[in-house]
């Protein structure tokens, strides 16, 4: 087959039609692509974490300041990344419609991962792993036999709005009445007014409740309700940060760090003076 002088011509025109709307079609599609939050970060110099109080991932101390296993958490991640932190602190009903808003870059607040939630937003890989327990009113539960007698509609169990800790009691004590609060004191006060059996929270919670007023409550049982799993939370589309944080949690669980903080907190009550715990308790 020969080509004329035309043909040659309009073969070249197509060519070059072609290559500039690939090229043109791949400048719109990294125009488009939304930047990571990573780079938002850098940039800003700021690290924006969405956060609720919550003891002892997240507390104020007797000056004001933010302490607690969260606290240690976002702070080192800050540093690693060369950048200040934000805390941004949020009612937690509230913490995944905000992080959806962009009021901050990720939430690093004891979210545990549930199915229902990543339909909405990313989890990392889990870098921390809390049990749910009980403290129960003394008066109010005595002569009720763990966990049988619990499950009845003459039992009323409190609970954090939001949290898995409500979910947990719904499925496990199906019969049972469930108050919900927007603010954890006022469910742990719901309970030593006597105005309902007990209170579900992740551990170490119920064991520093009971602690605190061995006169009113105690631990039904000692074992956990639930196992979770944390994870960070971010919002969906930006494989990079997903990268970037669940890399962070995988090098500070293998070299400790996590667990050494995580123990601190947990396993330990040597941070217990630095923070008001008749406030957090609902006083």
């Amino acid at each position: 087959m020969r080509w004329t002088d035309e043909g040659l011509k309009l073969g070249m025109a197509a060519l070059l039609c072609m290559l500039a709307a690939g090229a043109c079609g791949e400048r719109a599609r990294q125009q488009s692509s939304p930047e990571s939050v990573i780079e938002t970060i850098k940039k800003r110099g700021a690290l924006k974490v969405g956060m609720s109080t919550f003891v002892p991932w997240a507390m104020r101390d007797k000056t004001g300041e933010l302490v607690g296993f969260e606290i240690d958490v976002a702070r080192k991640l800050a540093t690693d990344m060369g950048v200040a932190v934000d805390f941004v602190p949020t009612a937690w009903d509230g913490i995944i419609p905000a992080l959806l808003a962009g009021k901050f870059d990720v939430i690093i607040g004891g979210l545990s991962i549930t199915a229902q939630r990543n339909l909405t937003v990313n989890f990392t890989v889990p870098y921390a792993h809390s049990g749910m327990g009980v403290a129960a009113n003394s008066e109010l539960s005595r002569g009720l036999t763990w966990p049988e007698d619990y499950d009845s509609t003459e039992v009323t169990f409190t609970c954090r709005r939001g949290a898995t800790s409500c979910s947990a009691v719904e499925e496990l004590f199906s019969k049972a009445a469930v108050r919900k609060f927007d603010d954890e004191p006022q469910a742990v006060q719901e309970v030593l007014n006597g105005n309902a059996h007990a209170f579900v929270s992740s551990y170490p919670k119920p064991t520093l409740l009971v602690h605190r007023y061995g006169d009113k409550l105690f631990l039904p049982t000692m074992e956990a309700l639930t196992q979770g799993n944390e994870a960070f939370g971010l919002r969906k589309g930006d494989p990079d940060a997903l990268n970037f944080f669940s890399n962070w949690i995988l090098v500070n669980t293998s070299n400790g760090w996590l667990k050494e903080r995580h123990s601190y907190w947990f396993k330990t009550t040597s941070w217990a003076g630095q923070v008001d715990l008749t406030e957090s308790a609902g006083q």
